[in-house]
């Protein structure tokens, strides 16, 4: 039984989606390249200039591909110093390596954040091999020794926690989205059932009186056929969407009607105001739903995020293709506050991105936050 968890994190692979190589990452190996040469001309008990050429060079120069392929980085960088180190001791050379060679502790910090459980043993290996031999070489005593690998510990342990923040962070992400997928698609379904319902009723009506009142066995067919193709427009939200399998609760959906209930009274803070405008028959029940649950969402984050705000105001324009909803507060949050509580935010782009639509939500040009979806009329899901 205990071979299993081992197993699975010995097997565990490499976070997916490293960063990319960027303008810092260059910017730091530049300043530590120069920080070398002006140590190697200001100092006086520097190793022999070709062997600081080296060390820098194989430290540094690691530095840019730690990310995407973290074990190479680690065993060019330690193992080039390894050498450096055995070759002191053995001629007997004097003298200090560059201070960039610190950037060792990046690159360890970047094995166990970036590789996968084996690259990170393999490459902890190269860097316990490298210690003992490098405090040798340098003559360290026993206490700048423990504090060395006490610094490397740290520096890998530091990775550790982050990666495994990250990865706890990505997984609350995943479980946002998909209790966002359920809740739309049981929506959906409430919707079907309904018009399936209806179907089933005019077919037996229209059953009744077909040899009686023919033309009114066609107006029920007519009926039907309009119930069945926004039948099959929800079918296909529904597939697209994924429902999770959960019981259904029948109950009838809120719409674009129910976000003028958000508004509340003058004696309430913040003061909620709901302005609708525009057309909004034929339009999609999904799309009527999500508009009001991003509406709730959005009503919600500002009470509980916005500082000091008095004012939130909620405005639903409908037009022939689409949906607009804006929800504007004069709150004094700081900037990004509200982006990092929860994952409601990530539910509410879920969402409208499932019906085919845009969400956007970020401080306002002047004063609070701003909130805004743009749904199309249909909810075709992309």
């Amino acid at each position: 039984m205990a071979t299993n968890p081992l197993h699975a994190l010995w097997a565990e692979p490499r976070p997916m989606h490293p960063r990319n190589r960027g303008p810092r990452d260059w910017v730091l190996v530049a300043v530590l390249i120069c920080w070398s040469v002006v140590e190697a001309a200001l100092r006086e008990d520097m190793a022999p200039g070709p062997l600081l050429l080296i060390a820098a060079l194989a430290v540094v120069g690691p530095l840019l591909w730690r990310r995407t392929h973290p074990l190479v980085a680690v065993g060019v960088a330690f193992g080039t110093l390894t050498i450096i180190d055995v070759g002191r001791i053995v001629t007997g050379v004097q003298g200090a390596l560059p201070s960039s060679v610190s950037a060792t502790l990046i690159l360890t910090y970047a094995l166990v954040r970036w590789g996968s459980a084996r690259e990170a043993a393999g490459g902890l290996g190269v860097i316990l091999f490298w210690l003992p031999i490098t405090y040798v070489a340098e003559d360290a005593g026993l206490w700048e020794a423990v504090a060395g690998y006490a610094i490397f510990l740290f520096a890998a342990t530091l990775g550790a926690a982050i990666r495994y923040r990250e990865k706890i962070r990505s997984r609350d992400i995943d479980q946002a989205k998909a209790r966002e997928r359920e809740q739309l698609a049981r929506e959906l379904h409430d919707t079907v059932a309904h018009h399936v319902s209806g179907i089933a009723i005019q077919a037996q009506a229209g059953r009744a009186v077909a040899a009686s009142h023919p033309e009114r066995a066609v107006e029920a067919l007519a009926v039907i056929e309009d119930a069945a193709t926004r039948t099959l427009t929800e079918l296909r939200a529904i597939v697209g969407v994924l429902r999770a399998s959960q019981d259904t609760e029948f109950a009838p959906q809120p719409g674009v009607a129910e976000v003028e209930q958000l508004a509340t009274d003058g004696r309430t803070r913040p003061h909620v105001t709901v302005t609708v405008t525009g057309e909004f028959d034929d339009l999609s029940p999904a799309v009527g739903a999500a508009i009001y649950r991003l509406a709730q969402e959005s009503v919600t984050n500002a009470r509980r995020h916005a500082r000091h705000a008095t004012q939130v105001t909620v405005a639903v324009t409908g037009d022939a293709d689409r949906i607009r909803l804006t929800i504007d507060d004069d709150g004094s949050s700081v900037a990004g506050a509200r982006a990092v509580t929860g994952f409601g935010l990530v539910g509410m782009r879920e969402r409208a991105s499932l019906l085919g639509g845009t969400f956007d939500a970020g401080p306002a040009a002047e004063r609070g936050w701003r909130v805004e979806a743009v749904l199309p009329r249909t909810g075709t899901p992309r």
